[in-house]
């Protein structure tokens, strides 16, 4: 199965990026993004790939620790981004070098549970809202449009084990689904 370790925001959070994506995909243009939806809003700590079930047991081990050096931390989605004109994201402000610590221990879990890692680019703290299908469309308005939004700020208390369930074959537009496997207190 293909894992990956995260943060996820809770609900009053998800209501206000909500209504923050209703304004953005009002936009012209708005449509030819393939937007993500709630159930798949997350900060990735740690990409495992494909998972084997020999694997897991270890891996749930070392998250359970990696969980436990860490204490709960302040968190707020701000702002956002653009990866060229690929991905549109939003940010994170608060205890950053908190998150940034616990997806440094979510990463070494994986390499110690014997998973091979990308280690290709630097971890930035970023929850992905849209896709660019054709690569045409420039995502600058929308990344600027993003610049005063800042939710309420929420206490990280838990780190997440996600799995991601690819999107329906032959479907357009099909999402991948979102399921939590498991998940860890901070700090305890």
């Amino acid at each position: 199965m293909r894992l990956f370790a995260a943060v996820l925001p809770p609900a009053p959070v998800a209501d206000e990026l909500a209504a923050e994506m209703a304004r953005l995909t009002s936009l012209p243009d708005a449509g030819r993004l393939r937007w993500t939806g709630r159930d798949g809003w997350h900060f990735t700590l740690a990409f495992y790939g494909t998972v084997t079930d020999a694997v897991l047991p270890d891996l749930h081990e070392r998250l359970a620790r990696a969980a436990r050096r860490h204490p709960p931390h302040g968190l707020r989605i701000a702002g956002g981004g653009r990866f060229a004109d690929r991905v549109l994201w939003a940010g994170a402000e608060g205890d950053v070098a908190v998150l940034r610590k616990l997806a440094d221990s979510a990463a070494a879990a994986g390499r110690r549970a014997g998973l091979t890692m990308d280690e290709r680019r630097a971890w930035a703290p970023h929850l992905t809202l849209a896709r660019n299908r054709t690569g045409e469309l420039r995502l600058a308005p929308f990344a600027a449009a993003l610049d005063g939004f800042a939710s309420e700020t929420w206490t990280v208390r838990e780190l997440a084990l996600v799995r991601s369930h690819p999107p329906e074959p032959g479907v357009v537009g099909g999402q991948p689904r979102y399921e939590t496997v498991a998940s860890w207190p901070l700090g305890h």
